[in-house]
């Protein structure tokens, strides 16, 4: 599979670098090691696979590789103004950290929330631990994922803004370390996905929008 490394993993790796250097210079051959495999461990958390995106354009594609460890239905009032499924999905350590776009369509909203760092397995993680929430809106409606911090992840980085359009599959940001992003997804789409169920980021679609949206 081929794969390009994030940009963020600089911060990171440069200093793990410089660690692996001074060991083998001053001839510590076995801690060089293990700070060398340490160093490659880090650089492919921030690794970022090329996938291609499915044809079809009426599928809400997942936002990240993971497992599914909830799907339950809610009121949304905040961002979407009503009733809404929420899909959860949980990356582990070794899963690809990137975040992607499930729908295309023009980002409508925003909003960072600082908050905890518990468990992001738990359902009310979704609603008070750090987090980026981004509304998109198309054809279909409105919809809206968010980026939720964990125990071990301490930052969510999101790429884009208010007023940019994103296509489906288009790289929005990363959770640093992993750990889970919610779909909130408004009536009318249909489910595909069931909890328990591990998909891949871009080439797995959790549901479909009642009407094609925007390609």
């Amino acid at each position: 599979m081929r794969f390009s490394i994030a940009r963020e993993v600089v911060p990171f790796a440069a200093p793990l670098a410089l660690v692996v250097a001074a060991f083998f210079v001053l001839g510590w051959l076995v801690p060089g090691i293990v700070a060398a495999v340490v160093t490659v461990c880090v650089v492919l958390f921030f690794r970022d696979p090329r996938r291609a995106t499915p044809e079809d354009s009426s599928l809400v594609l997942a936002p990240a590789d993971g497992l599914i460890v909830g799907i339950s239905q809610l009121e949304e009032g905040d961002y979407l103004g009503g009733a809404a499924t929420r899909v959860s999905i949980f990356l582990r350590l070794w899963d690809v950290h990137m975040t992607y776009a499930p729908v295309a369509g023009t980002v409508e909203q925003v909003e960072h929330r600082p908050g905890r760092f518990g468990n992001a397995g738990f359902a009310k993680a979704s609603d008070r631990n750090e987090a980026n929430s981004i509304v998109v809106g198309n054809h279909s409606g409105r919809l809206m994922f968010r980026q939720i911090a964990g125990m071990i992840a301490r930052r969510v980085v999101c790429r884009v803004g208010p007023g940019d359009t994103i296509a489906r599959g288009e790289r929005i940001g990363l959770i640093k370390f992993g750990s889970r992003v919610d779909v909130f997804l408004p009536p009318g789409y249909e489910l595909l996905v069931r909890k328990g169920q591990r998909v891949r980021a871009v080439t797995s679609a959790i549901a479909r929008a009642p009407r094609a949206v925007v390609p």
